[in-house]
């Protein structure tokens, strides 16, 4: 008796339920671009090296390169095309607009999810191999411009945009910050 190698899959990717039929060996990434027509996220390097595939699974990054679809099935996944609350660009999205978070824009999209994540986890009180003082009576460290460098250090940006990719997180956690105090 032949195993089957493909299954139908139902994902769930900015809010919404999507069932297809994939092969086992079917990467995330592959996915959302060939099978859903989801080309926000880019394909780099195919190799877990770059970061241009990063999404948001469960709300944490993820290269979808690395991620077979099928383990996929059943989490939150959040692309690009998701991040925005309708027509209102996600303060991450509007950081790298008003600084100039990017040039060819090719790395931007799993920038900006990585970005998002990166505030998260800095709220959430995670340290990070640039954190200092790891204790947790420490408190949580500044985002400073090391700890966005050390925290975004997965994410390559081929033109060099990064004093601008590090002032926009900057930018967008500073949003962050002042929306949760006054909420």
């Amino acid at each position: 008796m032949a195993l089957s190698t493909s299954s139908a899959i139902t994902l769930n990717i900015n809010g919404e339920k999507y069932t297809l039929p994939v092969d086992h060996r079917t990467t995330l990434l592959d996915a959302l671009r060939e099978h859903l027509d989801l080309t926000g996220t880019k394909k780099g390097c195919d190799q877990g090296q770059c970061g241009a595939c990063t999404v948001l699974l469960d709300g944490r990054r993820a290269v979808a390169c690395l991620q077979l679809a099928v383990a996929a099935e059943g989490r939150a996944i959040t692309t690009i095309e998701g991040v925005a609350d309708g027509d209102r660009l996600h303060p991450v999205q509007q950081a790298f607009i008003d600084l100039d978070g990017y040039q060819c824009g090719y790395c931007t999209p799993g920038q900006i999810c990585s970005a998002i994540a990166v505030i998260e986890e800095h709220a959430a009180g995670w340290p990070s191999a640039a954190t200092a003082d790891v204790r947790p009576e420490a408190g949580v460290p500044p985002l400073d411009a090391e700890e966005i460098r050390e925290r975004m250090s997965g994410n390559l940006c081929r033109c060099g945009a990064y004093v601008s990719i590090v002032k926009a997180v900057a930018r967008a956690a500073e949003s962050a910050q002042t929306s949760a105090v006054t909420a």
